[in-house]
């Protein structure tokens, strides 16, 4: 297949890639490597298009004889988002509409947007089904699930073949080590490196649905070649685990720092419409996946190692804004 690849030099979009390479399909990434970086795709064919998706005229002519379509750039992140939502704005709902407008009338076999369960907010229900509430807590889900709301519309009114995968807590080697205060997983690595204490959130009680980034490519790959249209699946596990259960997983000491607003106490997906419909489900268990991260822990060796004192002035508009 010829495939385009939009955020393929980020953390799911540089595993993606490499999945599809080694299956010998045509690679197209684009990328403006404000996020990404393009060691993540060093020594694999592919085209590489620095480009932004908000830039339409910039990205519009390698969208010829397009087969598969994998949405996965976006601006990430709660404190970013609630001071910059233009940004977010831009990337995710322009930067969408951009793609997803792209794909008209070019008989494209299937375009896969990749959301966020954090279109549920603080779910009422456990585990959460796709037709549950949308209640976006913050600017980062809001302009994902706007994402998701115009692929699914114009997936029905131009018929084209979408599929939107709502994933939860992606894991895994090359995950994000930008400066930005983020996803716990590679702050608890950073700060094992540096000997530090990991800084757990609350009680660390709190839950979450921890996918491991090769389940989530072969849940892409399985929707891709399925003849599934038109539909929203959750993307994770099934199950959920406490962060204090993974601190002990990754094994250094512990500092609680305050509870957050807008944070859900548990994320757990419903994944009987995926595995009903496409007989998918998960392969790799927390404690396989911890595992594998810790063999490759040199890759956040650079990383932002954040204390409480750091934390504290990073989540600052977090703790006024979202109180």
């Amino acid at each position: 297949m010829r495939c385009i690849v939009t955020g393929g030099c980020g953390f799911l979009g540089s595993h993606l890639v490499e999945h599809l390479v080694k299956k010998n399909h045509e690679v197209i990434v684009i990328d403006n490597l404000s996020t990404g970086n393009i060691k993540n795709i060093k020594n694999l064919k592919v085209k590489f298009v620095k480009a932004d998706i908000a830039n339409k005229e910039k990205i519009s002519k390698y969208f010829k004889n397009v087969d598969w379509v994998f949405h996965i750039a976006a601006l990430a992140d709660i404190v970013p988002s609630i001071e910059n939502p233009k940004n977010y704005f831009s990337s995710n709902v322009i930067g969408t509409f951009n793609v997803i407008e792209l794909c008209k009338n070019k008989k494209i076999k299937k375009f896969i947007y990749i959301g966020s369960s954090s279109c549920y907010g603080i779910p009422k229900f456990y585990p959460t089904k796709e037709n549950s509430q949308i209640k976006t807590e913050y600017p980062y889900a809001l302009t994902k699930y706007l994402g998701e709301e115009i692929v699914m519309h114009w997936g029905k009114v131009y018929k084209i073949p979408v599929v939107s995968l709502r994933c939860f807590n992606i894991y895994g080697p090359k995950s994000r080590t930008s400066g930005t205060y983020g996803a716990v997983m590679g702050v608890f690595l950073a700060q094992k490196l540096k000997k530090k204490p990991f800084t757990i959130v609350g009680d660390g009680n709190q839950k979450r649905d921890f996918t491991y980034v090769t389940d989530v490519v072969d849940a892409i790959i399985t929707v891709a070649k399925s003849r599934i249209k038109n539909e929203i699946f959750n993307l994770g596990t099934g199950k959920s685990i406490s962060i204090n259960y993974l601190a002990k997983l990754i094994k250094g000491k512990k500092t609680y720092i305050p509870k957050r607003p807008g944070e859900p106490n548990i994320t757990l997906a419903d994944i009987k419409k995926i595995k009903k419909k496409l007989n998918w489900k998960p392969k790799v268990s927390i404690e396989q996946g911890v595992k594998k991260v810790l063999l490759e822990i040199d890759f956040w060796k650079n990383a932002p190692v954040w204390t409480k004192d750091k934390i504290k002035i990073a989540t600052k508009n977090w703790f006024k804004y979202l109180k």
